[in-house]
């Protein structure tokens, strides 16, 4: 199908006029250093391209007045005396004679992206435009925003293609007020946004813009806001946030589409932000937001005023979007004092409205919450300027990682009566035992047919860890046997870190390691409880992994924050006989997976389990999962079980962590 890539020129056309300290940071320079390094890349030959178009009166009027399309229609007949009085109207915006024709444009090219997604010409796509929306009110011009662009293209995507679930995501540093005003009692469309806040200080400097804003009337719970109280939050931040609060909620919600308000003023260097998030922290934000909706993901450009970490951020985007692996998300630690205080806060706000969220934890019980105004003492003070120092003078950062894709995408080892999917490559080796394997035959092994097996896996793991294969898919009749004798033998300097993920129960499986070579997640109805370790982590559910909300739940709050914090550089989903997970619960967690160790992941099977060879090839070959159908409430009694293994796990693994107590407080960068 494809990516989608709007652009043009046009939107370049207008700047500001007169001096004005707080808008002279939005530049038409934005626009085109973001598209000449899709250019220069060659991301952009490999996109779709879209033209804009104007959006109509009617369109516009989806989320504006009409009093206000009339007014903002005379501006480009206005003298420069004019447009400054004009301007003055509104809050932290700028006209220019173009403008109005530019801002037409950028929500058309949001329309465009939404008809092409819905249409199923292309799978996803980026719209770049100016003015940017988010910001804009009904009646009002603000922030740079003119006419709302995502707004309105959420409610054009109800009213033309019969959505009935919208999921916007707002990762721009600055609360997109306008967004929220447009949809706060509704319920069809759930409205994300994280923001910086530092306790109403930062602009807008809105009272609504806090956790405990949670929408209005028949809208209440679909609007969460994360404040942001201290600036040089990094990807730890970032990732924990989406993992504990946007994630569950979002799988709950099961949206048709999601909307991404994608400002990069949120990445490192970035004068607005100051926060220290790397360009490539965001190739994992859009990588687990594909796998809602279908993959339907139309992202529109809103902020982002660093002309270097911009255009860096708008390219990892992208490759995200057409399927390149992921570079891996080193350097992860514990997220933040500050940022823990608001997970805690949103999560305990929206556990009324959310099963997912249901045991979360109560609001802080102290005074250093996201509601106090006031520094808590000075040396708290100097810390926070200590904070805001580094942040504001980070100048230089490393180039974003490489994202080189292999020559093969996805190879097997399948029985010769299974066909090969399409797509996949049939994975051959030359017959002869791996040396490392031929000696075990000389030490009294009696299975040569098993070795030569064994021996195939090897090599085709060597072939992922050396990047010639991105991921494999293996039918074998002995899981055990083959998983241990592959993996044992594999030499450090490929390998250090397996995570090894298995779904269902297990008998044979030499899962107890305890030197970090290997972390084995099992999910099951086994209770394990007793021969748990660090890097053996068993969970327990009282229907097994046939329970849809409670995999999903598991995946989300528990397997996803532990394999960002291990990091591996090789994953091993083994699914067991009988597993009873469902196809698309199993494509939902290849495809999860595939965001780690550069998406080497290999899937291993039984041969009686070849029914499945085919969902679980689209999946490795990074086809959209099919949505969840609506989730049942989680079980009490797993919910519980689920909430106490995260706050005894979390002791060793940082980012389990949903509190903030006990926990020291860093400094960022």
């Amino acid at each position: 199908m494809g990516t989608a890539l709007i652009y043009d020129e046009e939107m370049t056309k207008y700047k500001l006029l007169w001096v004005d300290p707080a808008c002279k940071i939005e530049v038409p320079e934005r626009l085109t250093v973001s598209y000449e390094a899709l250019v220069r890349s060659g991301l952009s030959d490999r996109c779709v391209s879209i033209p804009p178009r104007e959006a109509t009166d009617a369109e516009i009027l989806l989320a504006h007045s009409e009093e206000y399309l009339e007014a903002v229609k005379k501006t480009p007949y206005m003298t420069l005396e004019d447009l400054k009085e004009f301007t003055l109207q509104y809050g932290d915006v700028y006209f220019h004679p173009n403008i109005y024709h530019c801002a037409k444009l950028a929500a058309g090219s949001a329309l465009q992206l939404v008809d092409s997604v819905m249409t199923g010409k292309v799978r996803n796509g980026i719209a770049l435009v100016r003015p940017p929306g988010h910001h804009s009110m009904r009646s009002a011009a603000n922030g740079f925003c003119v006419f709302n662009n995502v707004a309105i293209a959420a409610q054009y995507a109800k009213q033309k293609h019969g959505v009935k679930r919208v999921l916007i995501v707002d990762w721009d540093i600055h609360h997109g007020q306008g967004v929220q005003y447009c949809f706060e009692d509704d319920p069809s469309v759930l409205y994300y946004s994280w923001h910086r806040y530092e306790h109403q200080k930062f602009w807008p400097n809105l009272r609504e813009s806090d956790y405990d804003s949670v929408g209005k009337g028949n809208g209440a719970g679909f609007n969460v806001n994360v404040p942001w109280n201290k600036v040089g939050m990094e990807n730890s931040d970032y990732l924990s946030i989406f993992c504990h609060v946007l994630l569950p909620v979002a799988y709950e919600f099961c949206p048709d589409l999601v909307l991404v308000c994608a400002g990069f003023d949120s990445a490192i260097g970035d004068p607005e932000g100051e926060m220290c998030a790397t360009p490539d922290i965001f190739a994992h934000l859009t990588h687990l937001l594909m796998n809602l909706a279908g993959g339907k993901l139309c992202a529109v450009l809103e902020g982002g005023y660093n002309l270097t970490s911009l255009p860096q951020s708008v390219c990892q985007t992208v490759q995200t979007l057409l399927g390149d692996p992921l570079p891996q998300p080193a350097g992860l630690r514990s997220p933040c004092k500050s940022a823990l205080e608001s997970l805690q806060c949103v999560r305990s706000a929206h556990r009324r409205y959310w099963s997912f969220l249901k045991h979360a934890a109560n609001q802080p019980s102290t005074d250093i919450s996201t509601k106090r105004i006031k520094l808590a003492n000075e040396e708290e003070g100097k810390t926070e300027m200590a904070v805001e120092e580094r942040a504001a003078e980070i100048k230089e950062w490393p180039e974003p990682p490489e994202r080189p894709s292999p020559p093969v995408r996805c190879a097997s080892l399948l029985p010769e009566d299974v066909a090969c999917p399409d797509g996949l490559k049939l994975f051959s080796s030359s017959k002869d035992l791996h040396p490392l394997l031929a000696s075990k035959l000389q030490n009294g092994a009696d299975d040569q047919d098993a070795l030569i097996t064994v021996s195939r896996l090897y090599a085709m793991i060597e072939k992922m860890l050396t990047n010639e294969i991105g991921s494999g898919l293996v039918l074998i009749s002995d899981i055990s046997a083959a998983m241990m004798g592959a993996l044992q033998d594999l030499p450090s300097d490929l390998v250090d870190r397996v995570l090894v993920v298995c779904v269902g129960k297990e008998k044979d499986l030499n899962y107890l390691t305890t030197d970090g070579k290997m972390l084995f997640v099992q999910i099951s109805d086994e209770d394990k409880e007793k021969e748990k370790n660090k890097y053996f982590i068993p969970v327990s559910l009282k229907k097994g992994c046939s329970d849809t909300a409670g995999f999903i739940q598991a995946v989300l709050g528990l397997l996803l924050p532990l394999a960002y914090e291990y990091d591996p550089t090789l994953v091993l989903l083994v699914r067991t006989p009988g597993s009873g997970v469902d196809d698309s619960m199993w494509q939902q967690l290849i495809g999860l997976l595939l965001g780690f160790a550069k998406g080497h992941t290999l899937v291993l099977m039984q041969t009686n389990e070849k029914v499945h060879v085919g969902p679980t090839a689209s999946a490795l070959l990074g086809r959209p999962a099919p949505p969840l159908l609506e989730l049942q409430t989680l079980d009490q009694e797993d919910g519980e079980a689920l909430e106490r293994l995260r706050e005894r796990l979390q002791t060793d693994w940082k980012m389990l962590q949903t509190t903030s107590e006990g926990t020291e407080e860093t400094l960022p960068c």
